[in-house]
């Protein structure tokens, strides 16, 4: 599953489905939760059904959830976990055993619905609890579903009492820069890609442009979009340039020509093996090799 550009849709617009079908998003995350009004909750379901059993697509078809405590998310997951299902978006968790008995519950409907066993991913939305915030170790566990960690501020900040989780000049404040580098940390220990949360302003491309790499700088791999026109910059953004690849390519040969050595030399630069473990993974973000090291 490719997860460099991930676009929010609410579920029950059949309109803004159209046109972010085609737009070149990665992935598009069918929302059921706070884009869709309360009165209106059944009638996504429906629509997701519906959606669902379309033809073939070049993306990834994702559903975002309503959260534990809302009593909706039985139904959803019955009403969705069907053929052309690719993965769910889980928000609001408390922590990996949300998680797990998520992945339980899709283990029994994957079979009830005849989808392959395992085809059902999952994301998470990991920060956006006090609860979260201090569960991040059982990430190590790792859940054999969870291929995608990310995070948001808005929500936690509510749950804390802040008066703004945002710095005058539009930058978070310690406590959310803290549950960002979490994020980052508990997709490390999960084996699973870690994903920029959204950038609010979808009319500043350049700003969203900076954002996007200093998270992949950082160590993020794709990001959430909440419009179309965002896709094409977040996918810009993440994918290596010529002169990464280029570059990548180089570490991978040095070391392949010299399997006996911990580091090698390239234009008067040592590099070792955390290097060569990078250099794969750039290789593999664009389908070539393998990210293994």
């Amino acid at each position: 599953m490719k997860l460099r550009s991930l676009l929010f849709v609410p579920a029950d617009s059949e309109r803004k489905f159209a046109k972010a079908d085609g737009i070149g998003a990665d992935a598009l995350i069918l929302d059921l939760e706070d884009s869709v009004a309360p009165g209106r909750k059944a009638l996504a379901r429906d629509a997701v059904k519906t959606l669902l059993g379309g033809g073939p697509r070049n993306w990834s078809f994702l559903v975002r959830i309503n959260p534990f405590g809302t009593g909706l998310t039985l139904e959803d997951l019955a009403a969705v976990v069907r053929p052309g299902l690719d993965g769910l978006l889980l928000p609001k968790v408390n922590g990996i055993e949300d998680v797990d008995l998520i992945s339980h519950y899709v283990d029994v409907l994957e079979v009830a619905a005849g989808v392959p066993a395992g085809h059902v991913k999952l994301l998470t939305v990991a920060t956006e609890t006090p609860a979260a915030m201090i569960g991040f170790s059982g990430y190590a566990r790792k859940n054999k579903r969870l291929v995608g960690v990310t995070w948001g501020g808005e929500d936690l900040s509510a749950a804390l009492g802040a008066l703004t989780p945002r710095e005058a000049d539009g930058s978070w404040t310690f406590p959310y820069q803290v549950a960002r580098a979490q994020c980052l940390f508990a997709a490390g220990a999960a084996g699973a890609a870690a994903l920029e949360t959204l950038y609010v302003d979808f009319r500043d491309q350049q700003g969203l442009a900076e954002s996007c790499k200093i998270a992949r700088r950082d160590g993020f791999v794709g990001r959430i979009a909440i419009h179309p026109d965002q896709v094409a910059t977040i996918n810009t953004c993440f994918t290596p340039s010529d002169e990464d690849l280029a570059h990548a390519r180089r570490v991978v040969a040095a070391f392949a020509a010299a399997p006996d050595v911990g580091t090698v030399g390239i234009d008067g630069k040592m590099y070792d093996i955390p290097h060569l473990v990078a250099a794969k993974r750039t290789l593999a973000s664009v389908g070539e090799g393998n990210s293994n090291g």
